[in-house]
């Protein structure tokens, strides 16, 4: 008993800053959400109106679309980042020459704010001045201008979001391999297993908790990515890159919509909630006897 009201002793500080920067927000970001609220309007109350926030969106053609371009973006980043994480990972895990300092490089993107890290690809990609749309000009007789091809624009965030994140993938992938014990792998290659098999039947299922919990977190940031994509291409050209969190921030700040951002807010947990709970009942529910 003693040893229990201890623990919550020492939880309690952090309980308390969970509560009032994370329960409460929430709370009143729910409140605002049943509310028509335009504060800087001619008539700054908040005016009850029910579910008129939700029953908008279902109609909301700006908001469908964002959130379709957001899926694919959500889709594309995460896949490549888990993959070309794994890779990198599995190279860190053997000497080479440079080790050190390549895995000092890689992490580098890591430290670097979001919207620091989209005023530098800004530059990167502007046509005038970027060295990417030179290069590709130079090479192989590509014009790149994000400002007018869609397309361009899309694969550039994706491009930008793999750079930035991929290095928390690697890391948090070596940490799962190196605690990984020998005993398996050693009977694998003995009794004559490839490096495939030993792949999907030993490494990945022992590392599927690391790599969920990877997505997980992931995934949550991609669905909100805001700062770097601003400052990138300001959700264009047109919609091709207005992203549920550009979304909610264009009908929050410039049109100081509130109760409907709000209720898009709430709409994106949901979703994120129920994507995470599929993604971990499809990948790491236990198996019925018989059919594995």
């Amino acid at each position: 008993m003693k040893s229990n009201t201890f623990g919550w002793i020492l939880l309690a500080p952090t309980i308390i800053v969970l509560f009032f920067f994370g329960v409460l927000p929430f709370l009143y970001v729910v409140y605002v959400s049943f509310h028509q609220w335009t504060p800087f309007a001619a008539n700054p109350s908040m005016i009850y109106n029910g579910a008129d926030n939700f029953r908008q969106i279902v109609f909301d053609g700006a908001f469908l679309a964002s959130l379709g371009v957001t899926v694919a973006f959500v889709f594309f980043a995460v896949l490549t980042e888990v993959i070309v994480g794994y890779i990198l990972a599995q190279a860190f895990m053997s000497d080479f020459p440079g080790k050190a300092v390549f895995r000092t490089i890689h992490t580098l993107p890591l430290i670097i704010a979001p919207i620091i890290f989209g005023s530098i690809w800004k530059l990167m990609t502007t046509p005038s001045i970027g060295i990417i749309p030179h290069l590709l000009q130079q090479s192989v007789g590509f014009d790149l201008n994000i400002g007018q091809s869609a397309a361009a624009a899309f694969i550039v965030t994706i491009i930008m979001d793999v750079w930035h994140w991929t290095p928390l993938v690697t890391l948090t992938l070596i940490a799962a391999l190196v605690s990984l014990p020998p005993d398996p792998f050693e009977q694998a290659q003995i009794d004559g297993a490839g490096k495939w098999q030993i792949f999907w039947h030993i490494t990945l299922p022992m590392i599927a908790p690391a790599v969920m919990a990877t997505v997980f977190i992931r995934l949550m940031d991609a669905l909100r990515i805001v700062d770097e994509v601003l400052m990138l291409t300001g959700g264009g050209p047109g919609s091709a890159t207005r992203y549920i969190g550009v979304h909610i921030f264009r009908e929050v700040f410039p049109r100081t919509n509130y109760g409907y951002g709000s209720a898009i807010s709430v709409v994106v947990l949901y979703l994120t909630i129920v994507v995470c709970f599929l993604l971990y009942t499809g990948m790491l529910a236990p198996r019925k006897p018989g059919k594995g």
